[in-house]
C-alpha cells in the first residue's frame, strides 16, 4: 500500500526543542507514523510531549539539555543514543531568536544564536550522522526558516544562523547521500508559535504578513509535522540536500 511508504515503525527519532510548537508537533507526528521518539527540552519542558506520545500508545522518553552549552550537547547525544540503542531520525528543531537593530545587536546575543541555531545542529549531526553511517542509513531534517532566503527585519543573528542551516544541510547531504543518510531542511513560513508572538501581537505587522500569504492564514505547528514525516520516510528516499518551504505560498508570491 502507498501508505507503507510513510510507515516509521521500528525507527528511533530524536527531536530537539520538542516541548512546544513545531518541535512538539513533529515529535507527535513521527510517533503517529510509528517511530519511537526521544523528546528534548530545557528542564522538564519536554516531558509533556513525551507523556502525550506514551498516552497515545507510543514509546517516548524526554531528556533535558542546554544546547547553548557545548559540553551539554555532548552529554545529551550520549544519553539519547543510550536511550534506545540507536537513532535513525534526527530533527534539529531547537532554536531561538533575539530582536534588535544591527547597530545595537550585542555580541552575547549573536554568539548565543549562532551556538544554538547553527553550531548545535552541526555537532549533533556530526555525532549522530557518524552513528547513522555505521548503522547503514538514516535521515536528518534541519529546521531552517524563510530567513534562510531573506534578510528579515531586526534579526541579523537569526537570519545569519538560519542561512547557515540551509548551507549546512546541503554540505552534509553532499557528503552522506552515498552512505544512505539523507539530509534535508524545512523552512517554515509564519507559524503561530512563541517565536512569532511579537509579530502576531502587532496589528499592523500581522496584517502586512497575512496580506502576503496566499493561503490567507498563519500556519499551525501541525502544518510542519507532515513535511517532517515525509522527509523521514521511504517516500523521500531520493530527496536530499533540499530546503522545503512550508509557507502557505509566501515564497512564491
Amino acid at each position: 500500500m502507498a501508505l507503507d511508504w510513510f510507515n516509521l515503525q521500528g525507527k528511533v527519532a530524536l527531536v530537539t526543542g520538542s516541548s512546544t510548537g513545531i518541535g512538539a508537533a513533529i515529535a507527535q507526528g513521527l510517533a503517529r507514523a510509528g517511530a519511537d521518539v526521544i523528546c528534548h527540552g530545557r528542564g522538564d519542558e519536554a516531558e509533556a510531549t513525551s507523556e502525550a506520545i506514551r498516552k497515545s500508545g507510543g514509546r517516548s522518553l524526554a531528556f533535558s539539555a542546554d544546547l547553548s552549552d557545548r559540553s551539554a550537547q555532548t552529554a545529551f547525544v550520549t544519553e539519547a543514543v543510550n536511550a534506545f540503542g540507536r537513532i535513525d531520525l534526527l530533527i534539529n528543531n531547537a532554536g531561538s531568536i533575539r530582536r534588535n537593530p544591527a547597530v545595537d545587536y550585542s555580541d552575547a546575543d549573536w554568539d548565543f544564536l549562532l551556538e544554538v541555531n547553527l553550531s548545535a545542529p552541526f555537532r549533533l549531526s556530526r555525532a549522530i550522522g557518524k552513528l547513522m553511517i555505521e548503522q547503514g542509513g538514516g535521515r536528518i531534517v534541519n529546521i531552517a526558516s524563510l530567513l534562510s532566503f531573506q534578510g528579515g527585519i531586526l534579526v541579523p543573528g537569526y537570519a545569519a544562523s538560519k542561512g547557515g542551516v540551509a548551507q549546512l544541510t546541503k554540505a552534509l547531504a553532499n557528503e552522506w547521500a552515498s552512505k544512505n543518510v539523507n539530509v534535508n531542511a524545512i523552512a517554515p513560513g509564519y507559524i503561530a508559535t512563541k517565536n512569532t508572538e511579537a509579530l502576531r501581537a502587532d496589528p499592523n505587522r500581522s496584517r502586512q504578513i497575512l496580506e502576503r500569504i496566499p493561503a490567507g492564514r498563519w500556519g499551525e505547528p501541525d502544518d510542519i509535522a507532515g513535511a517532517a514525516v515525509f522527509l523521514c520516510s521511504d517516500a523521500a528516499r531520493y530527496v536530499t540536500g533540499h530546503v522545503l518551504t512550508v509557507d502557505g505560498g509566501w515564497m512564491g508570491r
